[in-house]
């Protein structure tokens, strides 16, 4: 009598690490997904940065935060899916949708959400029970003050042309940030089962 595997089974299985329980890595999908999505955010480009220098601001991008190494891997994990996660609800506005090339947004939020279930199959395994101690942990209040920032600027400018161009140009300086830590994860590990 032949063993035959269901689908499912075969999946649960493959999915195993070594050690018996489910493997959590950090793919190299993730890395090209967040690549790409970089160059789509290069292709957005409707104006000349050059005719939106008035409207430039420092948004105090947490850049040692998100480059240094200061972080554990639990802390920078999270750091890496609150950014990815707030540049999703950014782009997902009604606003923002008025704003760009319907078929490049639409690729975009395609590629963070891509990039975002990437991380979500870990993060329960990072984060364990310090689930909720994260949510007060200052890195990601950090993260989140810098996005409010970027929400009032919008605000403020009244979501104008010149003001999404200068936010495509921070998002673009702060995903190629968040893609140095996701190398710096992989380096610690990529398997983010282990402490």
């Amino acid at each position: 009598m032949a063993f035959v595997l269901s689908p499912l089974m075969a999946l649960v299985l493959v999915s195993y690490g070594p050690g018996g329980s489910l493997g959590c890595y950090l793919s190299r999908r993730l890395m090209l997904d967040a690549g790409e999505n970089l160059r789509l955010l290069d292709r957005m480009n409707r104006l000349s940065p050059h005719s939106c220098l008035q409207d430039r601001k420092d948004f105090g991008l947490p850049q040692e935060m998100v480059e240094g190494d200061q972080l554990q891997k639990d802390q920078a994990f999270s750091v890496l899916y609150e950014m990815l996660q707030q540049t999703f609800n950014l782009f997902r506005t009604e606003r923002s949708s008025a704003a760009w090339n319907t078929t490049l947004l639409e690729q975009l939020h395609t590629g963070l959400q891509q990039q975002l279930e990437d991380l979500d199959t870990c993060r329960g395994l990072v984060m364990g029970e310090k689930d909720s101690e994260l949510g007060k942990m200052d890195p990601i209040m950090t993260v989140k003050k810098y996005f409010q920032g970027i929400h009032d600027y919008l605000q403020e400018k009244e979501y104008s042309d010149c003001a999404w161009e200068i936010v495509r140009v921070e998002m673009m300086r702060a995903l190629t940030s968040s893609t140095t830590l996701q190398k710096r994860l992989t380096k610690m590990g990529g398997d983010l089962n282990s402490p």
